[in-house]
Formats: C-alpha cells, structure tokens, sequence
C-alpha cells in the first residue's frame, strides 16, 4: 500500500521552541533600536528646517514692496483730423505728450517700437499733418545728438514694406538702435509701444497715429519703481536685438521680477493708494491694482519652447481673461480686430479663448441666452479722397477693454497670433474708489468708451453686414 510519502527527503530535528523565542527577541531588539534612530534623525532634520525657515529673512517678493512715489497717471489719446464729438470728455493729446517726455528726459530715453513713419517721405505722401511726426523727429535726434542723454531703440525687424529713414537719421544723431528678429525667434513681430524716460516715467511710432488714426494710450508720470520695472521688459528686446540671439531657455534672475498678483507693488496713483505689479494676472478686491501686462510669447504652439517673459511675468492673455471674468456689471471692448481664429495661419484655424470667455462669462448666470447681453457696433473713421490715400491711416486703432472694476490698456489686436507669436504690452489699473475729487482710471476710460459708443461714428454690426438676429 502506497502512502504518498516522500522517503527521499532527509530527517532534521525541529529547532525548539525557547531558541525561536530567543532569536526572535533578538531580531525585535535590532528592529527597534532602528525605528527610533530614524525617527530621531528625522525629528532632528525636520527642526532643523523648520528653524531655518523661521529665523531666515522674508524673500523680497513675498513683502509686497511699497513705491513711495507719489505716481502721476493720464490717459492720452489722438484724434483724427476732422473727427469732432458732441462731448466734454478730453485727454492730452499723445503729440503734446512726447514732446513733455522728450523735453524733460535727464539720462536715458528706450523706445520700443514695431515700426517708424514720422515723416511724409516716409509714407509717400504731401500731408501738412505730417508735421506734428516730422517734428518729433527732429526732437528725437537733437536729444541723441545735443543733450548727451542715451537714447536707444528697439524695433521690430523693419520689413520690405517698412521705411528705415527715420531709424537711420536717428542712429546718425547718435542713438543706438537694435533690430529684434521676432519673425526668427517667435514667427510674429514685436509689437509693444511704449517709452521709458529716465526710468521715472513711462508711455505706452508713426506720425499717423498723430493725426491721422484714432489712439488711446496712458503715461506714468515719477513712478520709477514701476518704469524700472518695466525696463527690465525692455532690456529683454534689446537683449534679443543683438545679431544671433536665441530666447533664453530660463531668463537670468536680473530680468525676472517680484511684482505680480501675488506681491504687488503698493503706490500712491493720482494720489489714491494702489497696489502695482508689472502682470498678465490680475489680482481683485477692495484694494486698488494697477498692471503692466506683458505678453510671455511662445515661439512654437508645436513644441514647448522657451518663453519670452522671465520669473514673475504672466501672459497679455491670462489678463484679459482675468479682467472678464472679474467684472460683476459690464464689459466694454474697444479694440480695431477682433477674430476668434488664428488669422495669419494658412489655412485659418480657430481660436477660442476670448471669445469662448465671453460667452462663458460668470456673471451671465447658469442659462447664458437668459442674461447675457452682447452688443457689437463698427466705428468708423471718415475719409476724404485725400485722406484715403494716407497708408496705415484713418482706422480706430484703439486696443482697451473697460469693466466697472478694472481699466485695460494694451497692444495688440484681439486675435490669436497675437497672444502667441507677437510681443505686445498692456496697462491694467483696478482703482475700486479714487480718494481725491479726480476719476478713477476706470471711470475715465469708460467715460471715453461711451463717448465713442454714443457717437454718430458708431453703428451697429448688422448695418455693415448680413447678419440678423437668429434668437
């Protein structure tokens, strides 16, 4: 009878049990003893960093600096000749406003620019309202070559299309001028407008927009914290304008900045305390918030390439869809185009974001049809045969979006391709309540914004199209 043992496998004697009882009690001694070592190595560490942390200094960007300047701001604008308005509202004119800058410039002027048409020659044309481009002109080069003030330019690669003159007349008198290649690094142009004089004031160049086209821009007067910060912007570009420059994978620390949603910069603004950071994002509340925004370019939607902006800047984008979304009452746009499509790509692509922000906007309630209300009008700057003939001339180049809590003031064209190949700039001021008799920036731009709304120049979109009403 088979009993399924195996009687190959060799006999050995059991251990007893006191010796498993005390090896065991030996493995057990080790483990502990273990145990508490780490966990008292880790104790130690984490103390360590703890008192690290308490007794190090607070980082700079996390104290939210205060500008003690008192800052001066004014909106500017240009209207074209021969467009009159039935209205109180005015603000200097940006002629008058260069010309200040120019004359009280002690060290340095830096321009950035997309192009340069001051002067008749340069736009083929025999206007007696060129005059007001050709005498900046003049100004420019006296202070390049006469006052010993450093004047430096950075421009957009100049296209076939794009006259040099003025930028060679300038180079002449003295200035430096560099040449960024946005085409090469980002396949868009540079399109930011603004002036940093002696790193105290600050605005944001053709004779056109002199006279000829329709502009608002704003000026910072004696606010060096936030001009010098907006010159590390312009260090940027001219960084980049030096021949065989690639943008930087990581920016250096010296072009970053400590000013954003997070840790603003508080100043007095036309005298009503406000917070400042030079953002994209903008951050809400019952404290006022004044913004540069730059636009943090991506070279390539294909791949992730370096961006434009250093540490501390966030996309032109990011706060426009923030401006929108924090509005609780209204949103007005006044911008020259606006295409929810990717307008220089072959074919048009669609693009979404603004307008899908638009739609989506919070205040609209859960049932958008219900509550939001959207109206477009075409404002429309007449021309004579003669003015008709002016190149790049007689449009409304405005580029501003105003809601009941926040002014902005920016660059660029609402449409894709300029959020993601061209670099643009953009001025948003929160100002919830001015503490002095004078408007809020807020309420001067929307002042501005109605005027033209309730012009006879303003029509609306369906008497220039097509369209009807489908709901």
């Amino acid at each position: 009878m088979s009993t399924g043992i195996n009687t190959d496998v060799p006999y050995e004697k059991l251990a007893s049990l006191k010796a498993l009882e005390e090896e065991e009690s030996q493995h057990g001694s080790a483990g502990l003893k273990y145990y508490w070592f780490a966990l008292l190595v880790s104790s130690l560490l984490l103390a360590t960093m703890i008192l690290q942390a308490l007794l190090a200094p607070v980082p700079a960007h996390r104290r939210g600096p205060t500008c003690s300047d008192p800052c001066r701001f004014a909106l500017v604008e240009s209207i074209p000749e021969g467009l009159t308005f039935n209205s109180s509202t005015t603000n200097p004119s940006i002629y008058n406003t260069w010309l200040d800058l120019i004359s009280e410039a002690q060290s340095s002027l830096d321009i950035a620019s997309f192009y340069w048409t001051l002067t008749n020659k340069d736009t083929g044309t025999r206007e007696q309202t060129a005059d007001q481009g050709e005498h900046i002109l003049a100004e420019l080069s006296s202070l390049a070559k006469e006052s010993g003030v450093s004047v430096r330019i950075a421009v957009s690669m100049p296209q076939e299309t794009h006259p040099q003159e003025d930028l060679v007349i300038l180079q002449n008198a003295g200035a430096d001028v560099r040449k960024v290649n946005m085409q090469e690094l980002t396949s868009g142009v540079l399109h930011t407008k603004f002036w940093v004089v002696d790193k105290r004031r600050l605005h944001g160049l053709a004779w056109t927009p002199l006279t000829q086209v329709k502009e608002l821009g704003a000026v910072v007067y004696n606010c060096s914290c936030l001009a010098e910060d907006l010159g590390k912007i312009f260090e940027a570009y001219w960084y980049l304008g030096e021949p065989g420059k690639a943008i930087p994978s990581h920016w250096p620390a010296n072009y970053s900045t400590s000013y954003n949603k997070d840790t603003p910069m508080a100043l007095s603004l036309n005298g009503t305390l406000s917070s400042t950071y030079l953002s994209g994002t903008i951050m809400f509340g019952t404290s006022q918030v004044f913004a540069i925004a730059q636009e943090c370019l991506i070279a390539s939607m294909q791949s992730a390439p370096p961006a434009l902006c250093a540490d501390g800047r966030t996309q032109d984008l990011s706060a426009i869809l923030s401006v929108i979304e924090d509005a609780h009452h209204f949103v007005y746009i006044a911008v020259m185009n606006y295409l929810p499509t990717m307008e220089f790509s072959h074919p048009k692509r669609y693009w979404s974001d603004i307008d899908t922000q638009l739609r989506a906007w919070p205040m609209s309630g859960a049932d958008p049809k219900s509550k939001l209300d959207i109206q477009v009008k075409l404002f429309v700057v007449p021309a004579n045969p003669r003015q008709k003939e002016i190149p790049y001339a007689r449009v409304n180049h405005n580029k501003y979006m105003v809601t009941d809590k926040v002014a902005y003031i920016g660059t660029s064209n609402w449409s894709g391709d300029y959020f993601l190949h061209t670099a643009g700039s953009a001025l948003v001021v929160n100002q919830t309540a001015a503490q002095t008799t004078e408007s809020t920036v807020q309420e001067q731009l929307q002042a501005v914004f109605e005027r033209d709304w309730n012009s006879s120049y303003s029509t609306p979109i369906n008497q220039h199209t097509d369209l009807h009403t489908r709901c």
